[in-house]
């Protein structure tokens, strides 16, 4: 199964069908948690973030202005988004595995060093801001990287729910993050117990770090960019842990042969005409995906506190709880469906949790105003939404890491991420006016109303543009930039 070259630096391969005919493992298994990781370890550091918020404005702590800490947040996301379009680009051009190895290491850097603030001065606060930034970025690079190393490793029979249940992950970090720092901040000085809090992502980032040391390059990666010898290498390693844990080997379809001539590297401006020049369509939907459940999700899960504090009159020491049964709801959606989108298929399961999740939304804004609901059965309504739109949320991570060439599989991810990001951060300040003082809940259900209507209009788009991609090898999806015409 070894390369065999042409003229030109033209090469037959096997790489994909031999990754894509591998059954289930305990190699994937390891690669899938050592990696996935990444959206476990957001979760948390956003949560942890809002936890702290109303702490940090506190004398014993780093007394703060509410507004200052508000732009902690915003320091993150802006941190992402760089992330992304750097390491994006990095990924693309060095590699996978280099860039999970930095990324990670990136972030451990810069949450860890938030706990270092020690104090309020104009220099403690840039400080403060640099290291969020810092941290973002590490995170903002991980969606790009680890994103591609996934599909690219992951077999084609299970990509799709692989994809979903790991992106719904984010919400087992929010978790963590609530109940560790509902622990700190409750049972220690709130001058320790926000910085520990702080300190939870990068102990878990390390013993992941360890892990991730011992994961290959992607195959595909290296042999797209005339690594045969390396990429034989690292396939034949794959094989070979797979076998050693009992699991035989399907044979290779040969037939499955491409023929590759590596190459060049390509920039954000060439990527920009591969995208709406040749697959206009494709990144109308990415697009439509991501904004569409980002702005949802800014939306509801920045301002939830808000509401069952103004309109129900839960205290602000009782949220937590409530954060808890949304999250669980957020996150037992991919896993509980994310299966069906290798089965019924992307195109029904992407629009069908947008659509679906806009209307129980527009119901539930319905309930609300007529005044029916308390805080509970509110965040009832919640984890029944949420346990779709989570599922469709994650297939939009999916959709853009799977529809684009391996040459530029992450910096497409890492450009749509950013626009999410970009249009996602309004829903806050939307939704934060139309909450007000909670004695006009006219306007939030105007509010609600939008954001049942954004999603049901990126269903629609899913449901007229979608890919059908599910069982199908990456490279059936979207060709390599590298294919080259057979070889005769």
């Amino acid at each position: 199964m070894a390369e065999v070259t042409g003229g030109a630096g033209v090469m037959r391969t096997l790489i994909p069908a031999r990754i894509d005919r591998l059954p289930w493992s305990a190699f994937h298994t390891r690669l899938v948690v050592a990696l996935g990781v990444a959206w476990v370890l957001d979760g948390l550091e956003i949560t942890v973030a809002s936890a702290v918020a109303d702490t940090l404005t506190k004398p014993e702590t780093l007394h703060m202005s509410s507004a200052a800490v508000g732009f902690i947040a915003t320091i993150y996301l802006m941190g992402e988004v760089v992330g992304a379009l750097v390491f994006g680009n990095l990924s693309d051009r060095l590699g996978r595995r280099k860039l999970f190895l930095v990324t990670l290491g990136i972030y451990l850097v810069g949450s860890g060093l938030t706990a270092l603030t020690l104090g309020s001065g104009a220099g403690w606060v840039a400080f403060l801001y640099l290291t969020r930034f810092i941290a973002g970025m590490g995170i903002g690079g991980e969606y790009a990287a680890i994103n591609s190393a996934i599909d690219e490793l992951i077999p084609a029979k299970y990509r799709g729910r692989v994809d979903i249940a790991v992106n719904g992950t984010y919400w087992a970090g929010a978790i963590i993050g609530t109940l560790g720092t509902y622990i700190l901040l409750n049972h220690m000085s709130l001058s320790l117990g926000w910085r520990l809090g702080f300190l939870i992502g990068p102990v878990l980032g390390l013993v992941i770090l360890l892990v991730r040391r011992n994961l290959p390059e992607s195959p595909r990666w290296q042999i797209m960019h005339g690594r045969a010898a390396e990429a034989e290498r690292s396939i034949t390693a794959i094989e070979h842990e797979v076998q050693a844990s009992g699991v035989e080997l399907p044979p290779v379809d040969r037939s499955r042969a491409m023929v590759i001539r590596p190459a060049e590297n390509i920039g954000y401006l060439a990527l920009l005409r591969v995208l709406f020049r040749e697959y206009p369509s494709r990144s109308i939907l990415g697009a439509s995906l991501m904004i569409s459940q980002s702005f949802l999700y800014n939306a509801i899960f920045f301002t939830y506190t808000l509401v069952l504090g103004k309109f129900y009159g839960v205290p602000s020491a009782s949220t937590p709880i409530y954060l808890i049964a949304f999250a669980v709801g957020n996150l037992v959606g991919p896993l509980a469906i994310g299966h069906l989108f290798d089965t019924i298929g992307r195109r029904t399961m992407i629009s069908g949790t947008y659509i679906l999740s806009g209307v129980l939304l527009t119901i539930s804004a319905g309930l609300f105003y007529a005044g029916v609901l308390n805080a509970i059965t509110q965040t009832a309504c919640w984890c029944v939404i949420f346990f779709f739109a989570s599922a469709g949320a994650s297939s939009a991570y999916l959709t853009v890491s799977e529809i684009f060439p391996l040459e530029v599989r992450a910096k497409a991810i890492a450009v749509f991420f950013a626009i999410a990001q970009c249009f996602g951060s309004l829903g806050p300040t939307i939704y934060g006016a139309l909450i007000g003082d909670g004695t006009h809940p006219a306007r939030l259900f105007v509010g609600y109303l939008l954001g049942a209507a954004v999603m049901i209009i990126g269903g629609v788009i899913a449901r007229l543009l979608a890919v059908d991609a599910e069982g199908k090898s990456l490279e059936d999806i979207a060709l390599p930039l590298s294919a080259a015409p057979s070889l005769s």
